[in-house]
């Protein structure tokens, strides 16, 4: 096991010195290739020469390109300063880089945003895993059955529906037709009952989406392992239908399950943009979305990079979680 481990650790921080350099390229070393000026990009086409000339001292883009790679690799971890223009600013760690609109730091705004995000996307999470999974176990020991047709039905409607379409109509019939919860989202630190109200709409849109998906995939796992040979042997054994399920059958059906969840959950950290668009909530998603209006590169920047870290976490989660399930994935 402590070998397994060592050698996921070692493929997750081999990845992510791979994933900063390619978001690197992606932003700074692609469009100068394409005759992109960077510089003008961050200050906005209308700027005057001389402050197109001090962002682009300040984010030494004048420089060879391992430096700039350097200077950005050492943002991250240890923090930076950018001088140039007759000012400095100063960018500790993490730094993601500075807005031009504003001239503040980057990770400040997004620390303040990632709470919400945080908490839609594990809320959420929580429901589609349970009811998802819940729902295709049942569909598959029922084939065929009434409540296996209309679970399909239900979860073919969640997978079409889009989630502005879902959201506003449960925000038409219970926030301003019942009144049952709140539309105005409240800091859990200021009020937990209040927090909770304003997210219950919010999380079970999300999780209608993903619980269908859900309910699909572990209803087709689930009925091709339930034919598998060992499944007939602990039968054959005289074990009980529940132990054979639970014991053997979830097991297997897990495996894809997880791997879907580490890369769900991981994208959603990173900002679920329709969702909270939709109910008006302050978290990662809207303020990228706000970013590609204003045309603020550097926050874009950095969402960009905490959705990939975000993935690459849950992956790491996920192959850990693989080993506790599943005993030949860490002999393998």
């Amino acid at each position: 096991m402590l070998a397994y481990l060592i050698r996921r650790l070692f493929a997750a921080a081999v990845m992510l010195v791979v994933i900063i350099t390619v978001v690197f390229s992606i932003f700074f070393i692609v469009p100068k290739w394409a005759g992109v000026d960077i510089a003008l990009s961050f200050v906005g086409k209308q700027a005057d020469p001389a402050a197109v000339e001090g962002v682009r001292e300040k984010l030494g883009l004048g420089d060879p390109v391992f430096v700039q790679v350097w200077e950005f690799f050492k943002g991250l971890f240890v923090g930076r300063t950018y001088s140039g223009g007759g000012d400095t600013i100063n960018c500790s760690a993490p730094c993601f880089g500075y807005s031009f609109r504003s001239e503040q730091a980057i990770w400040p705004v997004l620390k303040d945003r990632f709470p919400v995000t945080l908490g839609l996307a594990l809320g959420a999470a929580v429901l589609w895993l349970v009811l998802g999974v819940a729902a295709g176990v049942l569909s598959a020991l029922k084939r065929g059955s009434l409540w296996d047709r209309g679970a399909m039905v239900v979860a073919l409607a969640g997978v079409s529906l889009p989630i502005y379409f879902t959201g506003m109509i449960s925000l038409a019939i219970f926030v301003f037709g019942l009144g049952w919860f709140d539309s105005d989202y409240t800091p859990l630190a200021e009020d937990p009952a209040k927090w909770f109200s304003s997210m219950i709409l919010p999380w079970v849109t999300l999780a209608f989406l993903y619980a269908a998906m859900y309910a699909r995939i572990t209803r087709a796992t689930m009925m091709e392992i339930l034919g598998e040979d060992y499944i007939r042997t602990a039968r054959a054994k005289g074990l009980r239908e529940g132990i054979v399920i639970r014991k053997h059958a979830m097991r297997s059906t897990m495996t894809p399950i997880l791997t879907m969840l580490g890369m769900d959950l991981g994208a959603l950290i990173g900002g679920a943009i329709l969702t909270e668009s939709t109910f008006n909530l302050p978290g990662l998603g809207r303020e990228v979305l706000l970013a590609i209006r204003n045309q603020d590169l550097p926050i874009i920047v950095g969402v960009t990079l905490i959705t990939s870290l975000a993935v690459l976490f849950a992956n790491l989660v996920v192959d850990i979680l693989y080993a506790v399930i599943d005993p030949r994935v860490r002999l393998a």
